[in-house]
């Protein structure tokens, strides 16, 4: 990826780029961003783009939360990462590039998603831990109709129809990825209708966030250009299973060449220590990694969603996973899924948190209860207790209660965020409250 101004300007005039996004993912994971003109993009490059302090207070039906103390007064810069400029396939002769929010002293602000994320990785790096990570979209493909939503096949789960069916979005999906330098894993149709799931590659944790986005953005962009709705909202139907985005990360040393989670017999001490951390602020977590009101609609038990708090080896029911490894590929491939995980987060946020608490377990050498070799929800009331298995939180607002009194995310955000992002996330609880199911899923399938 481009290194300096002159790199993004050469790729940019030799792709005939007329305007360049200069983007950020907000307080409620919505992508916003501002465009500039090729003829001034050298001079935004070396100024960034003001940007009202007010748009951070906006939630995501675009009501702007006075009480934040964030308005029309104060102003940021847009400032863009240049290793992160991507042309966009999707969308003819324009390119894009991820920024920091930075005050006007060029200080990262406060509410600066991914300068919250890289002060986590440079904890965990002081510390002698190299974070890889990558997040596992689902989503739902389909038709628009009369302001609606008709799935795009309604084959079985990993069926070669609905392989088929989906076959012209998938290979677009996958071409503009691979432009964009994204490597893909894998891809099949999952169980619902019109639902599809495409993994791509792991990378060091802000790559790993800023892949997300791109993610979403090509996603949409593409089912754009072809006619098509795509959606990642996690429950876009009430009758349908819903849309996790499953959360894979290793941790290795400073080297690359030890992967801190893995021993012969499974996980190492490390890694049992990262589980019981993530464990211990699991009810609190999900406030930011599952931040929507939708997001309760699909942590149900037996949903295979993760409605409870433990782990296990290879189940899909445990909140955190541990997968099997590949043969041959033992130490590459030991890794943690953390399941209670939505495309409704901002992934900056949502990997900032689980990073910091799986490294207060580190630290603090806590270890988890045993693994959960079954269904959480089978579990008799004593059996559940000797496991420390436990209910999540089922709502929004249980879960901003939980994150109230979690001391260590809190720090994490910070004041001011933890702050802004309480009340833009009670302001949608509230904005919701008072309206029927339809229009709750109509709203979050349209903007996830």
């Amino acid at each position: 990826m481009p290194a300096t101004i002159e790199d993004v300007l050469d790729v940019a005039l030799t792709a005939s780029t007329r305007m360049v996004r200069f983007l950020y993912c907000d307080t409620s994971s919505i992508i916003r961003g501002k465009a500039t003109h090729i003829d001034r993009l050298k001079e935004r490059l070396e100024t960034g783009i003001g940007l009202v302090k007010g748009q951070m207070s906006m939630n995501l039906l675009d009501q702007l939360q006075t009480d934040t103390g964030y308005g029309a007064v104060g102003e940021v810069r847009l400032v863009p990462d240049l290793s992160s400029f991507v042309l966009l396939p999707y969308a003819p002769q324009c390119a894009a590039v991820m920024c920091d929010l930075i005050e006007l002293d060029r200080e990262p602000w406060a509410l600066c998603p991914r300068s919250i994320l890289r002060r986590q990785i440079a904890r965990a790096q002081h510390l002698g831990a190299h974070v890889q990570a990558a997040f596992e979209p689902e989503f739902m493909l389909g038709w628009p109709e009369n302001s609606g939503f008709v799935p795009i096949d309604q084959g079985l789960c990993f069926s070669t129809e609905s392989m088929n069916r989906g076959a012209r979005f998938i290979m677009g999906f996958i071409y503009a990825l691979e432009r964009q330098g994204i490597e893909v894993e894998q891809y099949y149709p999952e169980l619902g209708h019109g639902q599809h799931e495409l993994s791509i590659r792991h990378g060091p944790a802000l790559q790993a966030a800023d892949r997300h986005v791109w993610y979403r953005e090509t996603l949409r962009g593409v089912s754009f250009e072809q006619g098509l709705e795509a959606t990642l909202a996690p429950k876009p139907f009430v009758d349908q299973p819903g849309n996790g985005c499953h959360l894979h990360l290793s941790v290795w040393n400073q080297k690359g060449t030890a992967n801190l989670l893995r021993s012969d017999d499974g996980l190492s001490d490390f890694g049992r220590h990262f589980v019981a951390g993530l464990l211990a602020h699991l009810p609190a977590l999900l406030a930011i990694t599952c931040p929507s009101v939708n997001s309760y609609r699909r942590l149900q038990p037996r949903a295979w969603s993760s409605a409870f708090v433990c782990w296990g080896y290879e189940n899909r029911e445990a909140a955190v996973r541990v997968p099997s490894v590949y043969w041959g590929k033992e130490a590459a491939s030991t890794n943690l899924e953390i399941k209670c995980v939505d495309s409704t987060c901002n992934p900056y946020l949502a990997l900032a948190a689980v990073i910091a608490c799986g490294m207060d377990g580190v630290e603090r050498k806590l270890e988890p209860p045993q693994p959960v070799d079954c269904d959480p929800s089978t579990l008799s009331e004593e059996r559940a207790q000797a496991l420390a298995v436990r209910r999540l939180p089922t709502s929004l607002k249980e879960a901003l209660a939980e994150l109230e009194n979690d001391s260590l995310l809190k720090e994490v955000l910070g004041e001011d965020m933890t702050r802004v992002f309480s009340i833009v996330k009670s302001s949608e609880h509230e904005a919701f409250a008072v309206k029927d199911v339809d229009y709750e899923l109509t709203q979050h399938r349209n903007k996830f």
